[in-house]
């Protein structure tokens, strides 16, 4: 029986609907569990042991949904005492309530380590919160030698979801830089000789090559023709930004570090460690390969001659090619006037909210002092304190006489606007990431524009030739780490904590029993264990 125009639409609104109607929706809660281990990782061709998330680098991809929470259960099973055996875990970007900051992750902070053999499972509502994420090991510089990997957090209503046709695992995206020693070696090293590690190679979605090393196939990612892709790109270094731009095709931003923003049309952005961005990449080539240019600066490559930048990179591959390397140079992207640069400043958000008029001004003034391998903000090196900062707020000690100096604790009360200023005497290119909460960037590194009205609001901004200007609100009672995310920086002094409504935290946060037994446990452990 052949159905009329009018029964067959009907027909096929019915099955639209039956099908949306149908579809699964995502459970409340998912959980997740991570297996910190020790294992063998050779993403440039060079084998070592690393510490690694249920075996692999990067670990397994956190993917969840809008309006869930996540239950990530984390089993420290390491072994190897050439690295760190103790571990903790962060979770980047995702915002933390008040009443939750004992899982935040940061250690000496908010909490302990947790030693091998033992457990800690991190409890984390994500509300409303939507966009591109990732985990690492927070202790020390661990994460370096492998505990890193990605979290996407989905909107099914994405306001922008106009703009692209795919967006899932195949699109997100990262960079790093890689090791071939650990990451105590590399830091013992660093503090001898005041020469900052440099990389053995730059990594594609987690291959790359070094100088004289193997010819690792380099990551391709897939496109067809005619098709318009989000692209989540993550920089898990922990030291390295990376200048990236994809051969013959434009970029449109938009999101950064979790916020949707007014769609930005570049060719070529320089990507921060800790940071993240979503860019619209659409297939509108002739089917073939094409470079992923994601060229390292990773310092002084002749403190590390296995580097080369040129070899870091990927291959964007259209379907229907040939399975092989571009036939194009190889180069570090667009130059001089064919280069329309990604600036901060001109990111606008998409749902844009003025930056408020701050209650208190502070001003940090990032050095690093001759012949010493540490770095201060005003004078003074962040040292982590025996006792977390949270463990002793909890216990009363809530003035600004109760923090040492090396503490770097800055105190304010609850429901202010905190406007800091960071100046970078040294021009050396500071990331500065703050945690549990976005801050509003209302003057970007590299212009003089002062803007208040719809600045990009996010949680890693860049400092270097120009000062950084930033705002945050105190709403959110609780010690929130506030550092450089270059860890060979922030492990040697250039930390500070925000001390927000400090006299308010014991009456919104009640720890569970196994957050309270963290530090007895760590502190019980011999140094090989910590």
């Amino acid at each position: 029986m052949q159905l009329s125009p009018s029964l067959l639409l009907l027909a096929l609104l019915n099955s639209v609907h039956a099908a949306t109607v149908l579809a699964p929706a995502p459970e409340p809660t998912q959980f997740i569990t991570l297996d910190i281990v020790n294992g063998p990782v050779a993403p440039d061709g060079f084998t070592r042991i690393g510490v690694l998330a249920n075996g692999t680098f990067p670990g397994p991809p956190i993917v969840a949904t809008k309006g869930q929470t996540l239950v990530v259960k984390v089993n420290n099973k390491l072994t190897d005492n050439t690295m760190r055996r103790s571990t903790t875990m962060n979770f980047d970007g995702v915002f933390i309530d008040s009443d939750n900051v004992f899982n935040e992750g940061s250690p000496f902070v908010t909490t302990c380590p947790f030693g091998p053999g033992e457990s800690y499972t991190y409890t984390l509502p994500l509300g409303d919160q939507t966009g591109t994420f990732w985990y690492h090991s927070q202790l020390s510089v661990q994460y370096a030698d492998g505990l890193r990997g990605t979290l996407i957090v989905y909107d099914p209503d994405d306001p922008l979801a106009h703009l692209y046709d795919v967006d899932d695992a195949s699109t997100v995206l990262t960079v790093a830089d890689w090791w071939h020693n650990t990451s105590t070696s590399g830091l013992a090293g660093y503090i001898a000789t005041q020469i900052i590690p440099v990389s053995d190679s730059g990594l594609f979605n987690a291959r790359g090559r070094y100088n004289s090393g193997p010819e690792v196939e380099y990551a391709a990612v897939s496109v067809v023709k005619g098709k318009r892709y989000r692209f989540r790109l993550i920089n898990m270094s922990a030291r390295a930004n990376f200048v990236v731009s994809i051969d013959n095709h434009t970029m449109t931003i938009i999101e950064a570090d979790g916020v949707a923003t007014e769609p930005n049309e570049v060719n070529i952005l320089t990507i921060y460690p800790g940071q993240r961005y979503s860019f619209v990449v659409t297939a509108n080539k002739a089917v073939g390969n094409y470079w992923i240019n994601a060229f390292i600066n990773s310092g002084n490559a002749a403190h590390n001659l296995n580097l080369n930048s040129t070899l870091s990179r990927g291959i964007l591959r259209y379907v229907g090619a040939q399975d092989e390397e571009p036939q194009t140079p190889m180069t570090a992207g667009p130059t001089g006037p064919d280069a329309v640069m990604l600036n901060e400043w001109e990111l606008v958000p998409l749902d844009p909210i003025p930056a408020p008029e701050p209650d208190f001004n502070l001003t940090f003034n990032t050095f690093m002092p001759v012949d010493l391998t540490e770095w201060e903000i005003n004078n003074s090196s962040y040292i982590p304190p025996t006792v977390p900062t949270l463990v002793k707020v909890l216990q009363g000690e809530t003035q600004q006489s109760d923090f040492n100096k090396t503490e770097n604790t800055f105190l304010f009360p609850a429901n202010k606007t905190v406007q800091v200023e960071i100046i970078d005497a040294t021009n050396e290119g500071h990331p500065f990431h703050l945690h549990g909460m976005n801050f509003w960037v209302v003057k970007a590194n590299g212009t003089d524009i002062i803007n208040t009205v719809n600045p990009i609001r996010r949680d890693v901004s860049i400092t270097g030739n120009g000062n950084l200007t930033v705002r945050f609100r105190t709403d959110k009672p609780g010690p929130w780490f506030f550092h450089c995310h270059i860890f060979y920086h922030f492990v040697v002094g250039l930390g500070s904590v925000i001390g927000a409504g400090l006299d308010e935290v014991a009456k919104t946060v009640h720890p569970t029993e196994a957050w309270e037994r963290l530090c007895p446990a760590y502190d019980a452990l011999p140094p090989s264990e910590q």
